[in-house]
């Protein structure tokens, strides 16, 4: 399954996949903000990359203390088919008016910056903070396609292709539905 969708020449793609299985320049972790591996994607892409990522994210730690939610930092991917992983913390879920979605967004465009800056033309992101944090999935996907989309139209950028890599089915429906009733509205 696949939907696309062509924004200020960036082609967006929805996928259902493994995210670990991408080839793009980065894929994106939703982390936690000790950086060192968990459960879902976290500990898929520590566990896929090897011990060169954690190596990598206690140096990171070692100079930050912890990254904080809505913050994204690079790494190599280490025996991933990526190069980078973009590690973002989102927000735990606690009801939606303690600055949740502020977060979330903050996320996306963190790891849009750092795609940026370091001149790549693809990226793979997961449905973040909606395993684990509890994230409601369709007002995550909103934040999510709504955040990307916002930032290409108002930001030069390298990237050619975006990914949204979605575990399961029922978060791809979810996603492509989201997806286009924001085009529709754009």
């Amino acid at each position: 399954m696949a939907d696309k969708e062509v924004v200020n020449k960036t082609n967006i793609n929805l996928i259902q996949g493994d995210i670990t299985q991408q080839s793009t320049e980065a894929i994106v972790n939703a982390a936690n903000s000790s950086l060192m591996g968990g459960g879902g994607v976290d500990g898929a892409i520590h566990r896929g990359g090897g011990p060169s990522i954690l190596e990598e994210c206690r140096i990171i730690i070692a100079r930050i203390g912890s990254l904080e939610a809505g913050k994204a930092v690079i790494t190599g991917a280490g025996n991933l088919p990526a190069k980078y992983v973009i590690h973002t913390v989102g927000p735990i879920w606690r009801g939606g008016d303690k600055g949740e979605a502020e977060l979330l967004a903050s996320s996306y465009v963190e790891c849009m910056k750092l795609a940026t800056a370091y001149k790549l033309k693809s990226i793979s992101f997961p449905s973040i903070s909606t395993g684990a944090y509890r994230y409601p999935l369709i007002d995550a996907a909103n934040i999510a396609l709504s955040t990307v989309i916002s930032y290409l139209n108002d930001n030069p950028t390298p990237l050619e292709d975006i990914f949204f890599v979605l575990y399961d089915s029922n978060s791809y429906q979810i996603y492509s539905t989201q997806l286009s009733q924001i085009i529709k509205i754009k």
